[in-house]
Formats: C-alpha cells, sequence, structure tokens
C-alpha cells in the first residue's frame, strides 16, 4: 500500500492504523494534529483509523497563541 506523509511517499502494510503509523514513524506525541485527504481526523479516532492506499497524510505541530 502507497500513501504520502507530508508530501513524502511511503509503503506500508494493509489493515496499518494512523496510530501504529505515527509510532512507527516516531510521531506519536502531544501536540500534533493531523488531516487525511484534507479532513481532520479527532486523536480519539487514531487508534482505529484504518489508513487506505493512496492517503495523503498532513501532520502538523498544533501552536497556541494569540
Amino acid at each position: 500500500m502507497h500513501i504520502q506523509f507530508n508530501d513524502e511517499p511511503i509503503q506500508c502494510v494493509e489493515n496499518l492504523t494512523l496510530a501504529k503509523l505515527l509510532e512507527q514513524l516516531r510521531f506519536l506525541q502531544p501536540g500534533v494534529a493531523l488531516a487525511i485527504n484534507q479532513t481532520i481526523i479527532p486523536r480519539e479516532q487514531w487508534e482505529t483509523y484504518l489508513l487506505s492506499d493512496g492517503d495523503q497524510i498532513l501532520l502538523f505541530q498544533a501552536i497556541a497563541g494569540g
């Protein structure tokens, strides 16, 4: 299965959850948010969200400010 992670192509196994991918890439940490195919995925769904071939993932650091 092929996905895009922050505009970089990645090949990964089928039936991979978003949380497992982030764990493997060492991005599973507080203060990050992400969108898959331009849709924000709430953090509470990361453990069960299954990635699909062709998904485009954008990970970004949440910043507080005013």
